[in-house]
């Protein structure tokens, strides 16, 4: 994530599009480090957030007005009275730093014409938006910084306003010399070598660079040769110029599900993964900080139900493993029971004292050794088999049913994680949580009960390309409702075979069957949804809803068919419309 001076020059760029001219019709402040600006221009509405918070400073534009306090804060009242309804006259972004200057122009209680300041730095810890005179003193800032807090510089009204202490060059100043003797002469790696000696740059620009160059940016800066130095200045100046033409191209790039990183500028360096790219780099950032956000919070809600199946799936396949050997152990039983049988047939061709006899197996026509203890009479070894088929026999019949349950509970487990994986919401995840419950691997809280009914996950929504509406559970729970509720007995279904995923339903409303196109998405979005979603192809099993059955007892999401096809699909969904419900 790197909310570098790259990505500022972009929203910069949109903010002196939409706002040269426009006029401060509203200020708010919603959060203690933010401000929010309506700014009306042309007969267009904008809505501007500017936030200074340590851990997380932004500025874009909003799509809709934030909830905001009943007593507008100190700041918040200030501004309102010096630059409501002024007029803004030039935004700038002082050698690509992280600064975003936007000069306004307002009456005083005169009447006559003056001159404002609004900055914003956009600096981790040390982020604040500071309004300053047309002289260059400091009215106040979102964040009085005094000497006890910093004695590199002070922001405080009264005070001269002076730039944050940089020792970096902007990129628009670096010539090929200095790009050469000062920056790939540091003694370190080369990505750090440039994000560190160049105003805006960030590590992820940096390891751009050095990639589009095909140069691995961990080398040191000794390893370069004159080559390569020409290289990174090519690739260089070919960003600078993009940069200054505003020449900006906004993507995000997953790694499966979670946003990785955005920026500005393409990322050939994430080639292997899933880009999404905007005309906008305000809804690129809500994209990406919305999703994020979500992702981390499912994550962290779902950790102890990650560790209490991790657990459970161990614990569960140690015993598996165990009582599948108990039962191969128990494959000679039959042999027992034969040699037994034929001892009692040919008992009498046994002399004493022999330790094997060689008799016709009548089962087979083939002639067997027998073993023998030659302390005990032939019916006496007879009976000793006997003895161990009917133990083997014992262990086989009870190994069975402890080996089906297992099995079942294994199944059972995977499936959960795989729920977990694909989990979207709350909901989604109370859900499982609940099937947890019911499976008895969490106890459920006791106490005072939520009033009302726990909100339901929904299932995902797509649409395929000849227009039938797909719908896929997100869970076990989601699954038996999409299958034995909301389907259709002439509704197609479609599952994963032989592996945790999802029922994926396919709603034909009236039509007899569906275009190849359909049953190929569908069958993407079965793979895709379940445990072989990284494997290259995936086998699916499908049928009518109609030919499922549920057992009577069983876990949630199981169900037994046995009129079926079966095809090969990938596990891959890009081009498969979504519907957002």
């Amino acid at each position: 994530m790197a909310f570098d001076g790259v990505v500022i020059a972009n929203i910069v760029s949109d903010m002196r599009k939409r706002l040269i001219g426009g006029r401060i019709y509203k200020i708010y402040q919603p959060e203690k480090d933010e401000i929010n600006l309506v700014i009306k221009n042309q007969g267009n509405t904008y809505r501007l957030m500017l936030n200074a918070s340590a851990s997380l400073p932004l500025a874009y534009f909003l799509s809709e007005n934030k909830k905001n306090p009943q007593t507008a804060p100190n700041f918040c009242m200030l501004l309102r009275k010096h630059i409501g309804n002024g007029r803004i006259t030039k935004i700038d972004q002082p050698g690509l730093e992280r600064i975003i200057v936007m000069e306004i122009e307002h009456l005083d209680e005169m009447g006559d014409l003056c001159h404002k300041k609004l900055i914003t730095e956009l600096m981790g810890k040390h982020s604040n938006i500071i309004f300053v005179e047309e002289n260059g003193k400091i009215v106040d800032s979102i964040k009085r910084i005094g000497a006890q807090i910093s004695s590199v510089r002070e922001v405080l009204p009264g005070y001269d306003y002076v730039m944050p202490p940089n020792d970096k060059l902007s990129p628009f100043e670096v010539t090929k010399e200095y790009f050469y003797s000062r920056i790939l002469e540091k003694s370190m790696s080369i990505e750090k070598a440039i994000y560190s000696s160049i105003t805006g740059f960030s590590k992820l620009i940096a390891n751009e660079i050095c990639f589009e160059t095909g140069i691995d940016g961990n080398f040191s800066t000794d390893s370069l040769a004159d080559s390569n130095k020409e290289e990174l200045w090519n690739v260089f100046s070919d960003l600078r110029d993009r940069i200054e033409e505003e020449r900006f191209e906004p993507v995000i790039v997953y790694h499966e599900e979670e946003p990785a990183a955005f920026s500005a500028v393409p990322l050939s360096m994430y080639h292997d993964l899933t880009e999404e790219h905007f005309s906008d780099i305000s809804e690129l950032l809500l994209t990406f900080y919305a999703k994020k956000d979500i992702y981390s919070r499912m994550h962290q809600k779902s950790a102890d139900l990650r560790k209490v199946l991790a657990a459970a799936v161990e614990r569960t396949s140690k015993k598996y493993d165990i009582q599948r050997k108990q039962l191969k152990d128990t494959e000679k039983r039959e042999t027992y029971r034969i040699y037994g049988e034929l001892l009692q047939t040919y008992g009498y061709e046994v002399k004493q004292g022999e330790k094997n006899v060689k008799v016709l197996n009548y089962y087979t026509n083939e002639e067997v050794t027998i073993p023998l203890d030659e302390t005990l009479t032939p019916l006496e070894n007879a009976n000793k088999y006997f003895n161990k088929y009917n133990k083997l026999k014992r262990t086989y019949e009870a190994s069975l049913t402890l080996v089906k349950d297992s099995r079942e509970m294994l199944e059972h487990l995977l499936s959960l994680q795989n729920s977990i994986e694909i989990a979207e919401s709350e909901a989604d995840l109370a859900e499982v949580k609940e099937e947890m419950a019911l499976a008895g691997l969490i106890k459920e809280k006791t106490g005072k009960r939520q009033s009302g009914k726990a909100e339901k996950g929904k299932p995902l929504h797509f649409i395929s390309s000849d227009g039938f509406h797909m719908y896929v559970g997100k869970n076990n729970l989601q699954n038996d409702r999409l299958t034995f509720k909301t389907a259709g007995s002439k509704d197609l279904w479609f599952h994963a075979k032989k592996m945790p995923g999802s029922h994926v339903i396919v709603k034909l409303e009236g039509a007899e069957d569906v275009p190849d196109a359909t049953y190929e998405e569908a069958a993407r979005l079965a793979a895709f949804y379940s445990s072989g979603k990284t494997s290259p192809k995936v086998e699916i099993d499908y049928t009518r809803r109609g030919n499922l059955k549920k057992p009577p007892q069983s876990n949630p999401g199981y169900v037994i068919y046995h009129t079926n096809y079966s095809m090969i699909a990938l596990p891959d969904i890009k081009g498969i419309k979504e519907i957002k419900e």
